[in-house]
């Protein structure tokens, strides 16, 4: 049984309850961040965390067919660590970040969405308090470029029995800092199955595998 418990741990095995546990994190597990992570960001960045220990209580799961899958882990707080894996029980799980929310707000008609849609899809974005971030996914050659939209399947208990069920379209910017940090912005457009659709910015960092442990 302890053999069995260890290479769970550490080849991210579905849990018996249903849910993968990637990294050894999952729904009610502790995830202990470096702080070095961020404070070497310096003052500049952006990003803010005023604790190294992260509680998950909801636990997210992305298919993007050929391109892999991904696994986000919540807190209370929305903030949100995020793993990329090439198959869905997270065992080769290699690209880690992690954001927390920065602003989330109701566009009040559809000239609003379709603004949103243009800034989505520009070379850069920037917003109240925000400096300029250019645009990390698809590079920057063409002028404009279509944002990535999927479903996501959130769980609030291990045992995976309802899923909440967002509709997302989403780009990821970036920009770089002194030395060789950098910080992300994500910006998306999001709507839940049978709520109300939101424009929300999420402001992140890369994380190395030895920056986080749980």
């Amino acid at each position: 049984m302890i053999f069995r418990g260890l290479m769970d741990r550490l080849t991210g095995a579905a849990a018996p309850d249903g849910l993968p546990v990637v990294r050894n994190v999952t729904i009610g597990r502790s995830v202990r961040l470096d702080p070095l992570a961020w404070r070497k960001l310096g003052d500049e960045a952006r990003f803010r965390i005023d604790t190294d220990v992260l509680t998950i209580s909801a636990q997210g799961h992305i298919d993007l067919g050929a391109d892999g899958h991904v696994h986000r882990f919540y807190t209370d707080d929305e903030v949100m660590l995020q793993m990329v894996s090439p198959d869905a029980g997270g065992q080769g799980a290699s690209d880690f970040t992690l954001f927390v929310p920065w602003s989330s707000a109701w566009p009040p008609d559809e000239a609003a969405r379709r603004r949103w849609s243009d800034r989505l899809q520009a070379r850069s974005f920037s917003d109240d308090g925000l400096p300029e971030y250019r645009r990390f996914w698809f590079g920057e050659a063409d002028e404009r470029q279509a944002p990535v939209s999927f479903w996501e399947e959130v769980y609030d208990d291990r045992a995976a029995r309802d899923a909440r069920r967002i509709y997302q379209t989403c780009m990821l910017f970036a920009r770089d800092l002194p030395g060789e940090g950098r910080e992300l912005l994500l910006a998306l457009e999001m709507e839940p199955e049978g709520g109300d659709l939101t424009h929300e910015l999420m402001v992140g960092i890369p994380l190395d595998i030895g920056e986080f442990e749980a």
